[in-house]
C-alpha cells in the first residue's frame, strides 16, 4: 500500500468512524468500520489484510474526541453526513409521524370534536394530546368544536363543556377557536337548502323500516324523485317544527346502488321531540345529523386533517357525496384503533360511569377509582405524562394498549425531583420507644442535601405498620433515627452504625410519633386507607404531591384545621402512584 493510498484509507475511515460513534452514541469499533469502508472503495479490497492495522489508531483517536469535536471534525471531512444526522436526531425527537400531504397546506388546520355528554374518560385524552402535539409540531390552529346536536341520544351535559375545556388545559393545550354546534344551527339550515336547490337531497316520510329495507335492496325510495320545490318546502316545515320525532327526515341523494349500503341515501336532518339543554338551542326541533354537521363545518373553518376512529371510516364516506355537491375539497384523513388501558374494573364509558355515581358506587368523576382525567388530576397525576404516553401510541389503524404503569413512569420522571419525602404509617401499631435521640433529622429528600432534614420530635412512643414490627429480640431500623430491638411491647434503642443494615439485612422501615402526628385518609383506586402522617404534613399546602417513603407519591387534598374532629373534616390525601 503506497502513501497515497494509505492517506486516502486513514480520511475515509476518519469520516467512517466520525459518523459511527455520532449516529450510534457509542464508540466507532474496527469490525462496525470495515463493511461500508470496502463497500464504498472497492479498491481498497485488495489490501483488505492491511487495512484493519491501518485504519485502528484513526479509530481510537476518534473515539477520544468529545462529541462537540467529532461534529466539528465530521463537518470538515463531510458537511452532507452532518445533516443527515441532524435530520435522524429532528425525526427522533418527533413525538408523532409526519402529517400526510403538509406540503399542499399553508397551514395545518386540525379541530377536537367532543360530545359534551359528560365529563371526558381517560380514553378522550387521546384526541387533545395527538392532536395539540400536532399542533405545535407544526405551529399549527386548532379548533375545540363541541358536537351537541344530539339532544336524544347523546344529551349534552350543560357543565361538561367547561369541564372538557378545563381538561384540555390540564393537558397543556389551548384550542385556538372554541364553538358549540348547537349555536350553528341557522348555518347547517342554510347549507341543507343549497343541497336541495344543488339536486342533493329530499325529504322522506318512510319509517325507518320501510327505507331500511328498501335500501338494504338497493330500491329507491318512492319520495326520491320529489322536486325542489317540494322537498324545500317540505324542509322548511321541518325548521319550522311543524312534525314530530319519526315523521319525516332529510335525505342526501347518493348511489341507491352503492354497493356499501350504509351509504345509501342516509339522512341529514331528523325531527327531535326533546328540548336541548342549552336555552339558546331549546327552540330547535329540525336537528342535523353528526355526518353533516361535521362534514360543514369542516370545510367552512378551513380543516386540513382529521383524526377519526377506525370505526367512523363511512363518516367521510358519505361526507364526500356532500363535497362533491358543492365543489369542496375534503381534508385529508387518519384513522386510528381504540385504546384499551388495563387498572380499572370500571369501563371507559361515559353512560357507565354516570349510572355509577348516581348509584352512589362512585363519589364522582374525581373518584381514584374511575378511569377518567378529572380523577387522574386529583390523584396529583400531570397532563403532560398522559400526553407523552398517549403520543407513544401513535395513530396506528390497529387497537392499542396503554398500560398505566407507562403513564406512571411518565409522572415519576417529572415529580420525583420536587417531591419531598415523609413517612405514613397505615393502621399504626403503638411502641413505646426506650431511649435514644428526641429528634429524627432524615432528609426532605435524598437527591437534594441543600433542602435539609425533616426534624421529627420523636417523644415517647412511636407508631409503625404491622408488618414491620419485628419478632422479640429482632432489631429493625427506624428510618432517620436509628436501630432499636424490640423487647417485650417496647422498642429499644441499640445505638448501632448503619452497618448492621449492610451487613446483617437488618430491615429499614418508616415511623411517625404517637402522639405528635397528623390522622390521614389516603384515597387509593382499592380503597381508602387510614393511618398517620409525620407532623410536618400540617406545613405543606392543598396539591402540594409528596412521596410517602416505601408507599408512593401522594397529592395532598386536604390539611384538617387545628381542633378539626369531624371525620368528614380530616386529612386527606389521594394517592398518586408508586
Amino acid at each position: 500500500m503506497d502513501d497515497d493510498l494509505r492517506e486516502r484509507v486513514e480520511r475515509e475511515a476518519e469520516t467512517a468512524a466520525l459518523f459511527n460513534a455520532l449516529k450510534h452514541e457509542s464508540d466507532a469499533q474496527v469490525g462496525a468500520i470495515m463493511g461500508p469502508l470496502m463497500g464504498e472503495n472497492p479498491e481498497f479490497r485488495e489490501h483488505g489484510d492491511e487495512i484493519p492495522g491501518v485504519i485502528a489508531p484513526v479509530i481510537e483517536e476518534m473515539n477520544s474526541l468529545s462529541d462537540a469535536e467529532k461534529y466539528e471534525r465530521l463537518q470538515e471531512l463531510d458537511s452532507e453526513l452532518v445533516e443527515e444526522l441532524e435530520a435522524e436526531e429532528e425525526e427522533s425527537e418527533q413525538p408523532l409521524p409526519d402529517l400526510p400531504n403538509i406540503e399542499a397546506y399553508d397551514d395545518v388546520r386540525m379541530r377536537l370534536a367532543p360530545n359534551p355528554n359528560g365529563p371526558w374518560h381517560l380514553g378522550s385524552a387521546r384526541m387533545p394530546a395527538v392532536i395539540g402535539t400536532y399542533k405545535e409540531m407544526y405551529d399549527g390552529w386548532m379548533l375545540c368544536r363541541f358536537d351537541d346536536t344530539d339532544p336524544e341520544t347523546k344529551r349534552p351535559d350543560p357543565d361538561a363543556y367547561d369541564e372538557i375545556l378545563e381538561a384540555i388545559d390540564y393537558l397543556g393545550f389551548e384550542p385556538d377557536e372554541v364553538v358549540k354546534a348547537s349555536g350553528r344551527v341557522e348555518t347547517y339550515y342554510e347549507h341543507a337548502r343549497n343541497l336541495i336547490e344543488a339536486g342533493g337531497a329530499y325529504t322522506c316520510t318512510c319509517s325507518g323500516e320501510e327505507f331500511s329495507t328498501l335500501k338494504n335492496n338497493a330500491e329507491a325510495c318512492p319520495h326520491r324523485d320529489k322536486d325542489v320545490e317540494t322537498t324545500l318546502a317540505e324542509f322548511e316545515e321541518m325548521v319550522e317544527g311543524e312534525h314530530s320525532s319519526g315523521d319525516i327526515v332529510l335525505r342526501v341523494r347518493t348511489d341507491i346502488k352503492h354497493k356499501n349500503p350504509a351509504l345509501r341515501d342516509w339522512v341529514a336532518f331528523r325531527m327531535v321531540d326533546t328540548p336541548h339543554p342549552r336555552p339558546e338551542a331549546a327552540e330547535y326541533r329540525c336537528w342535523p345529523m353528526l355526518d353533516f354537521q361535521s362534514g360543514i363545518d369542516d370545510h367552512l373553518f378551513g380543516i386540513t386533517h382529521i383524526i377519526r376512529g377506525i370505526d367512523l371510516q363511512d363518516s367521510a364516506k358519505r361526507q364526500q357525496f356532500v363535497y362533491d355537491y358543492f365543489g369542496w375539497t375534503y381534508p385529508e384523513v387518519l384513522h386510528w384503533g381504540h385504546v384499551q388501558i388495563d387498572a380499572y374494573d370500571i369501563a371507559m364509558s361515559t353512560s357507565t360511569i354516570k349510572e355509577k355515581i348516581e348509584a352512589d358506587e362512585l363519589d364522582g368523576w374525581d373518584d381514584p377509582r374511575a378511569p377518567t382525567i378529572a380523577s387522574l388530576r386529583r390523584r396529583g397525576i400531570r397532563g403532560e405524562a398522559i400526553v407523552e404516553a398517549m403520543t407513544e401510541l401513535g395513530a396506528s389503524t390497529s387497537n392499542v394498549d396503554l398500560a398505566m404503569s407507562t403513564v406512571y413512569s411518565k409522572n415519576r420522571d417529572i415529580i420525583d425531583d420536587e417531591s419531598d419525602r415523609a413517612f405514613f404509617v397505615r393502621d399504626g401499631v403503638e411502641k413505646t420507644l426506650l431511649g435514644g435521640p428526641d429528634t429524627a433529622e432524615p432528609p426532605v429528600h435524598p437527591d437534594h442535601e441543600e433542602r435539609g432534614t425533616r426534624d421529627i420530635p420523636v417523644g415517647g412512643a412511636v407508631l409503625v405498620e404491622p408488618d414491620d414490627v419485628p419478632a422479640n429480640g429482632q432489631r429493625v431500623w427506624l428510618k432517620g433515627l436509628g436501630p432499636v430491638q424490640h423487647t417485650r411491647n417496647a422498642f429499644e434503642f441499640t445505638g448501632e452504625d448503619l452497618d448492621i443494615v449492610r451487613e446483617e439485612g437488618v430491615d429499614v422501615v418508616h415511623w411517625v410519633p404517637a402522639d405528635d402526628n397528623v390522622p390521614l385518609r389516603l384515597r387509593t383506586m382499592a380503597g381508602d386507607e387510614t393511618g398517620h402522617a409525620e407532623p410536618g404534613l400540617s406545613d405543606y399546602e392543598s396539591n402540594d404531591v409528596v412521596q410517602f417513603e416505601r408507599i408512593g407519591f401522594a397529592r395532598i387534598d386536604r390539611l384538617a384545621d387545628p381542633g378539626e374532629e369531624s371525620d368528614e373534616a380530616g386529612s386527606v390525601a389521594y394517592f398518586t402512584h408508586p
